[in-house]
């Protein structure tokens, strides 16, 4: 096997040329390791660290972009300074990269944005994994929030994926939070109905919230307005849940006994009519 010497000599006399230049890189290359090496232990105590507090898990998922966002931006930095150390004009580079920047935000404009919607949900903290939500005239548990997206199990068991951009500029109504929700429904008599039958309606159902165990005894009902076809009274009170599949439950045992009572008391609801009057001339 033969050596050829000439390129040994040329392979030393560059090594010798620039033995600065490749220090340097040496350097480099070794703080690269270094910072990478660090992050990586950085994000291991940290993560270690929120585990151990469930309120904040979504927080485990923005720390890994967060590191690598990092790790970029350091690694970019000694780079850009080896190069600028070096006599190497790092202009063109930094505008073709801004160049570049610019047409990947403009294709990826949609997903910037759901990332920065998704910082917002996290910060603001309006709902979590696990909280049931209302929005946009739709309802269900939150299941999962990433960061392109909040995961949404409806009552029909249907699996809603809603982008956090469209999430972090929606009104949403946690009704996780609330103690117990509340029966607000409006009843409708005719106008025929005698004055002692129309107290009578009240009583009755402020009676039926009485003796129902799984409301609160704190029931309002009243008179509430003279619509164009009927007497219009409203019963307002608290059941005692939050879960609305019970909630509609307890909901529809009141509804079912106002119904029996007023037709034992001879109580007559309201459809909607009109009165015609014929003048002889």
């Amino acid at each position: 096997m033969e050596f050829d010497f000439d390129l040994i000599d040329e392979i030393g006399k560059f090594l010798i040329t620039h033995k600065t230049l490749i220090a340097s890189l040496i350097v480099n290359i070794i703080l690269i390791l270094g910072v990478s090496k660090f992050l990586d232990v950085l994000h291991r105590k940290i993560h270690e660290k929120l585990k151990t507090h469930t309120s904040d898990a979504p927080l485990l998922r923005l720390l890994p972009l967060s590191i690598k966002i990092l790790k970029f931006i350091l690694i970019s930095i000694l780079i850009i300074s080896f190069l600028q150390t070096n006599g190497y004009s790092v202009t063109s580079v930094i505008a073709g990269f801004g160049i570049a920047g610019m047409a990947v935000g403009f294709a990826a404009k949609e997903a910037i944005a759901n990332i920065f919607g998704s910082l917002a949900v996290i910060s603001d903290k309006v709902y979590k994994v696990g909280d049931y939500i209302q929005f946009n005239g739709m309802e269900g548990t939150v299941t999962d929030i990433n960061f392109r997206s909040t995961k949404i199990s409806t009552m029909n068991n249907y699996v809603v994926n809603i982008p956090n951009n469209i999430m972090a500029n929606t009104a949403v109504l946690n009704m996780t939070p609330i103690p117990c929700r509340r029966i607000d429904m409006f009843i409708g008599i005719e106008y025929s109905t005698p004055n002692e039958k129309i107290d009578r309606a009240v009583e009755i159902l402020k009676q039926v919230t009485k003796e129902n165990p799984l409301v609160e005894d704190n029931a309002l009902a009243f008179v509430s307005d003279l619509d164009a076809s009927q007497i219009t009274l409203r019963l307002y009170v608290n059941t005692k849940t939050k879960i609305w599949a019970e909630f509609v439950e307890i909901k529809s045992q009141v509804i079912k006994e106002i119904v029996k009572r007023y037709r034992e008391e001879g109580i007559s609801f309201a459809f909607p009519s009109q009165s015609l009057y014929v003048q002889n001339v």
